[in-house]
Order: structure tokens, then sequence, then C-alpha cells
């Protein structure tokens, strides 16, 4: 047996125990009866390779968002994607602008399917983003049960200004996730290049996916923005009875 393995197991699975709860390093090794030089190279590795991730320099370790990757749901993925094809591509014909099916993992938000538009000029965006950064990251985020929503900040930390503007204080998040609870959809319109909307998809009572549209900013205007609305909420809701 390869005891370097062994340990590397161990301390995944140490982590995994409370994983909402930072382990610092002289923890690990103490709670696992390792040197800690051994420990640190070993979490060092695990760190490098995305299935640990340090929270500052006092804050410890938890688990990395590769380890979420391999051990997500992508069964489950498949159901949403097939729950989700034929209103996407309706959405997209309907307003010939690009929508996508997003999921929150970690602090990221994850496309998981997208629909092209025909237009000459289209609003693009990564497959993987800073949720902060995106309005389907926001939504996700605001539709967390409120003590999620501590650990995410606990975890994450508060968005910065450059990302989220209106939102760089504790409470001035929660007003802006307050807001997004009633509106029931996040849209980001101050971009000067992209407008995103985010609507959201529930499984019987509890949101598993966001429904976007996104935009560029010189076709956006008020017209445009009332139909984004009516029909990604519309859309969102076909797309959760289909799951129900």
């Amino acid at each position: 047996m390869i005891q370097v393995i062994h340990r590397s197991f161990d301390i995944i699975e140490f982590v995994a125990r409370d994983p909402d709860r930072p382990k610092l390093l002289s923890e690990i090794a103490t709670g696992l009866h390792l040197k800690p030089g051994t420990c640190a190279n070993i979490v060092k590795t695990l760190t490098g390779r995305g299935y640990l991730e340090k929270l500052g320099s006092q804050k410890g370790y938890l688990l990395g968002k590769q380890f979420y990757t391999l051990a997500g749901n992508t069964g489950y993925w498949r159901d949403l994607v097939a729950a989700s094809n034929a209103e996407m591509e309706k959405l997209t014909a309907q307003l010939n602008e690009n929508t996508l099916l997003s999921v929150l993992n970690g602090e990221n938000r994850v496309v998981i399917h997208r629909k092209q538009s025909d237009q000459l000029v289209q609003a693009h965006t990564p497959d993987e983003k800073k949720a902060y950064d995106s309005s389907s990251g926001r939504l996700l985020i605001a539709m967390l049960s409120d003590e999620e929503l501590e650990k995410f900040i606990f975890r994450f930390g508060l968005p910065p200004t450059s990302i989220w503007h209106d939102a760089n204080t504790k409470k001035k998040f929660y007003e802006q996730v307050q807001q997004i609870r009633e509106l029931g959809y996040a849209l980001i319109q101050d971009s000067i290049q992209i407008i995103g909307l985010a609507a959201p998809v529930y499984k019987q009572d509890t949101i598993v996916a966001s429904l976007s549209i996104f935009i560029p900013a010189f076709r956006f205007d008020e017209k445009i923005k009332k139909k984004m609305i009516k029909l990604g909420l519309e859309s969102a809701r076909r797309i959760s009875r289909n799951l129900g």
C-alpha cells in the first residue's frame, strides 16, 4: 500500500467531516497524527490540484471545487438540461438572444447548458465565473436559505466593490439579497457591455438552477427589459413544472 495516498484520503475525509468549518493545518496534522512537514506537503499538493481550498492566511482549509466537480451529480444535471432544452430553444427564438442554464458550485456559477442566438453581435460569458459577478450567480446566492447564506459569506466573503459595488458591506449585501428575493429575479443592467437577467428554476420548493438571458447593452431598453423579465420568468416556471 502507498502510504501517501492513504494520508491524502485521510486529510480529505478529515476536512469533509465538517465541510463548512475551515481546518487549520496544525489541526489536520494533530487530528491525523501526522508530522507537520508531511501534512503540509500533502495539503499543498491537494490545494494545488483543487481538492482543498485555503481561506486566507489564518482561516484554514475547506474542500476545493475539484472535489465538488467530481462529486457532482452529473446525472441530475442531465435531468435539468432535458427539462430545460425545449423551453430554452423557445426563449432564445422569442428574444433572439443567448440563454443559459446555470448552477452554483462553490463560489462560482457554472453553465451546464446554453443556447445561441442568430445575432451577428452576441453577448458572451464564460462557462465558469465568480457568482457575485453574474446575474445568475447573484440569484442563486440570494435564494439560499438564511443559514446557507451566512455560511456562504463566511466561506467566500462579501463581494468586492469592483464586482458588486452595491453590496460591498453586510448591510448593503442583505439589502440586495432582499430585493432579489422580492422581485423573484436578478438583473444586472449597470454594465456598459452585457445585460444579464436570471430567473429561478425550482424542483418542488428548492431552487436548483438559474435560467438566464444575456444581451449586449446597446440593444437593451425598457421595452426589451419588460419582455426579458416576462418571458424569462414564464420559461423558468415551465421548466420548474417539467422538473416537478
